[in-house]
């Protein structure tokens, strides 16, 4: 029996034959034509990559929704950048094969990623490599593609983008990577799909052979090749054990969200686009407490027009059927970046031009994404939440903004419904002074994701940080009650939308803090329902 560890990304006991994916080393040409055939060689191919992306991106969009999508229109946008297509031309120029100038031009973008301090460039380093493999397999006629012919556990050195979004999904029961992170593409799907899963495993793939018995523990990160007779029968009862507490799940469905002694509670929902409300509804959700309005932005080269976002903002008002709906304006910035904004570079981008303070910079931006939201509300319950609030003026600036694009519809004769105004708490600032923002607003949403990495002073995307970047830090505790307190005093209700809202173990913390409202992933709802419902605090 071999065993290894990796860091689970979601839970769960997983137990099928080893698929092993390797990356086939590529042969590159050993004689080509001249300089300007290379060119065209180059050309075309790269006019096949685009191709393919773009079906692979529509593909994508309509099973796993359009933030697993928007990954790949970054790379058909990569295929267009004059720096990196001029580099390649210039290799080509150079007396380099088309391939060869490629890949090493490839690889050089790459470490340049690599090597910066910002983790959102750092991960494009991986898209360079993926799409500048795919003109490279175009030019030396190769065609990679995964088939599993039963269910198993996918074990490899790393996944690309690409290959993530292209996997048999119908057919894997676990992932196992020997590098990634949390945050990395495969760690994302996979808590998509819902199976146990874990990356950064210390596994040696050369021992594993295909059809071998694998067991994927994503509760502790273990994971056992060829297992033995009473690991499997210990892991068998444990896999069991946990698809039978799935399945008692489902007596929460339908249930109202109360706690044991009957305060009810809001369990809401965190998606990324329309597509996902399917999510909302299948897993029994009962809003959306954070849309993030980020996906109309990215993967494109032009800003959207209102027209573009009122139809994205109606068509998840009426797919939720009446449930409630709170939007979260435009978030670019930090680790979410386009192009056609043209941001200046910045040496600490999460503390830069982000949020509320780049709407407020860019009023027209602003009054285009207020003025869709305000006439999708038309069609339903709609709340309006403002990122990265950390002073009282920023809340009165959007204020008076939201008032003025009120009286433009109105006069206009557009129809509106009554959109309540929040904020989200996610800045020291703003949750020390959540008292006097209480009395501007209708209700708060605490981002604990980045109020974490603000209090602690730990970037939570840099990976060497984790044990640093702790939500439950007394520090943040502290400041989630101040923050219940102030809305409560204030008369407004308060949830969490971050990652905390969906640890089960801070449930009935919270509910003894008094949040109102939790938004967790559409997969977590029915657990912190169970959860919220074993609470014994009392009814307010």
């Amino acid at each position: 029996m071999i065993q290894g560890t990796g860091l689970p990304v979601f839970p769960g006991v997983a137990i099928g034959p080893a698929f092993v994916h390797e990356t086939a080393k590529l042969e590159l040409p050993a004689s080509w034509g001249s300089a300007a055939e290379e060119r065209q060689r180059f050309t075309d191919a790269k006019a096949q990559a685009q191709a393919q992306l773009q079906t692979l991106l529509e593909e994508t969009a309509a099973r796993l929704g359009q933030e697993h999508a928007m990954i790949l229109d970054v790379q058909i946008m990569m295929l267009e950048d004059l720096d990196y297509v001029e580099a390649i031309e210039g290799r080509i120029d150079g007396g380099d094969s088309a391939a060869h100038a490629v890949q090493e031009t490839g690889e050089e973008f790459a470490e340049v990623f690599a090597s910066m301090d910002d983790e959102y460039m750092k991960a494009r380093a991986t898209d360079v490599r993926d799409v500048s493999r795919r003109v490279v397999e175009i030019l030396c006629g190769f065609s990679s593609t995964m088939t599993m012919e039963v269910p198993g556990v996918l074990l490899a050195e790393d996944l690309t983008p690409s290959e993530t979004v292209q996997l048999p999904k119908d057919k894997i029961l676990a992932f196992v990577t020997r590098k990634g992170s949390a945050n990395s593409h495969t760690a994302i799907l996979a808590r998509t799909m819902g199976i146990p899963s874990l990356v950064a495993a210390d596994i040696d793939l050369s021992a594993v052979h295909p059809g071998d018995t694998v067991i994927v523990d994503g509760f502790t990160g273990q994971c056992y090749i060829r297992p033995d007779e009473a690991t499997l029968a210990e892991m068998t009862a444990k896999q069991t054990e946990a698809q039978a507490a799935k399945a008692a799940l489902e007596a929460y469905r339908g249930k109202e969200t109360r706690t044991a002694k009957g305060r009810r509670v809001k369990l809401y929902t965190n998606i990324g686009s329309p597509d996902d409300v399917e999510l909302v509804l299948k897993n029994d959700g009962e809003g959306v407490g954070l849309l993030r309005s980020e996906f109309l932005y990215l993967g494109r080269d032009s800003y959207p027009t209102e027209e573009e976002l009122y139809i994205a903002y109606r068509q998840v008002v009426e797919g939720l059927q009446g449930r409630p709906v709170i939007v979260r304006t435009l978030d670019i910035g930090a680790d979410k970046q386009a192009d056609y904004f043209q941001l200046d570079a910045e040496e600490n981008p999460a503390l830069g031009l982000r949020g509320v303070r780049l709407c407020l910079s860019r009023p027209e931006l602003f009054r285009t994404q207020l003025r869709a939201i305000y006439r999708a509300s038309a069609h339903g319950p709609v709340s309006i939440m403002f990122p990265m609030i950390a002073s009282l003026w920023e809340v009165q600036e959007v204020k008076a903004l939201c008032r003025t694009i009120r009286e433009e519809l109105t006069a206009e004769g557009v129809s509106i419904g009554e959109v309540p105004l929040g904020v989200m708490i996610e800045t020291p600032a703003a949750a020390i002074i959540s008292d006097t923002l209480a009395h501007e607003v209708d209700f708060f949403s605490i981002g604990t994701n980045d109020l974490t990495q603000y209090t602690l002073a730990a970037d939570r995307q840099n990976s060497a940080l984790g044990r640093y970047c702790d939500p439950k830090h007394p520090a943040l505790l502290w400041l989630l009650q101040r923050i219940a307190d102030s809305a409560h005093a204030a008369g407004i209700w308060c949830g969490i939308c971050g990652e905390l809202a969906a640890d089960a173990t801070m449930t009935n913390p919270l509910m003894t803090m008094g949040y109102d409202e939790l938004s967790v992933s559409p997969a977590q709802v029915l657990k912190i329902r169970k959860a919220i419902s074993e609470s014994e605090v009392v009814s307010q």
